[in-house]
């Protein structure tokens, strides 16, 4: 079987069901694991990612309201790979080409290949999609056994975080400029990791807000996981942001409780790795548990670091 991916989330499920030779295709964003980036690259962003977050958004924006798809998936490479199957999604024009993109590509190539859309929205249909993807390329068995260990390790995690009593509330930022709340599978992490969140919708597209409800949430925990970014460049992020006083009063802020996640890896990226991000989530959340290292490096606590940058300008 010969198959293109142009879902990261897809290709890194792909690789633990051990297909790693019959990936022929992937997209841009497909870079898990390493041998992911040694495929064939099929689809190229219009948009170029090397721009301030509020232009990002802008421009996508405009792709979005036009009808237009962000990315262009090259009708030459896949005539030449001759896929069996093509893995995609609808859920969120802004992580991969439209379906009408897509399907103007695939109309103007000589062979047909199946196409499975994986369309999340809550980490049912996470793990759901997992078996999809077995029962489509033959991997039933090995879907289901990778799905099981998910749910052990998830069990676990909720069990440690449990023994701490109490769930603090938190809030996760999708985006910092503008501000983006994380939705769909989101919520259900926080919940998992024992926490409370005060602002997502589980199932529901990650929304817009304004500066003045994040403070109103009042969130003692604020975990920032832009779409896309590792934690460093979140934490870059952060800290070159420019807040009110108003942002002072924030719970979360004055304990120093601000986390700049991976979201790129463990958040965002509905695949198996998720249960890594809810692990580092339930170690911010309750800072006693012990997690993984893998956690643990999920994260970087950026509270304290800008509380003393911002000592440092006043003085």
């Amino acid at each position: 079987m010969r198959i293109v991916s142009l879902l990261p989330s897809a290709t890194e499920t792909l690789f633990a069901l051990g297909f790693d030779d019959e990936i022929v295709g992937v997209s841009h964003e497909c870079d898990f694991p390493a041998a992911a980036k040694t495929k064939t690259c099929v689809v190229r962003s219009r948009i170029p990612t090397d721009l301030p977050p509020a232009e990002i958004d802008r421009l996508v924006r405009e792709h979005v309201e036009r009808g237009e798809s962000i990315y262009a998936v090259d009708r030459d490479l896949m005539e030449e790979l001759k896929p069996d199957l093509v893995i995609t999604q609808e859920l969120c024009h802004v992580c991969a080409a439209t379906p009408e993109e897509l399907g103007a590509v695939l109309a103007r190539i000589s062979k047909q290949p199946e196409v499975l859309s994986l369309d999340p929205l809550d980490l049912g249909d996470v793990w759901r999609d997992i078996l999809w993807i077995g029962e489509a390329t033959g991997r039933r068995e090995r879907a289901q056994e990778f799905v099981e260990e998910i749910g052990r390790k998830l069990a676990q995690v909720e069990i440690d975080a449990a023994y701490s009593g109490r769930r603090p509330r938190a809030a996760v930022l999708e985006w910092l400029d503008p501000f983006y709340v994380g939705g769909h599978w989101v919520p259900e992490m926080v919940s998992a990791a024992g926490g409370v969140d005060v602002l997502g919708k589980v199932k529901k597209a990650s929304f817009r807000v304004k500066l003045e409800e994040v403070v109103e949430a009042a969130p003692e925990v604020l975990l920032i996981a832009p779409c896309g970014y590792d934690a460093e460049k979140t934490r870059e992020e952060y800290l070159s942001m420019n807040f009110p006083e108003s942002w002072q009063s924030i719970p979360a802020v004055q304990d120093g409780r601000v986390y700049a996640m991976n979201a790129n890896d463990y958040v965002s990226r509905p695949a198996g790795r998720l249960v890594t991000g809810i692990e580092a989530m339930a170690k911010a959340l309750h800072p006693q548990m012990a997690v993984r290292k893998k956690a643990e490096a999920a994260m970087i606590c950026v509270g304290e670091a800008r509380s003393r940058r911002s000592a440092g300008a006043g003085a």
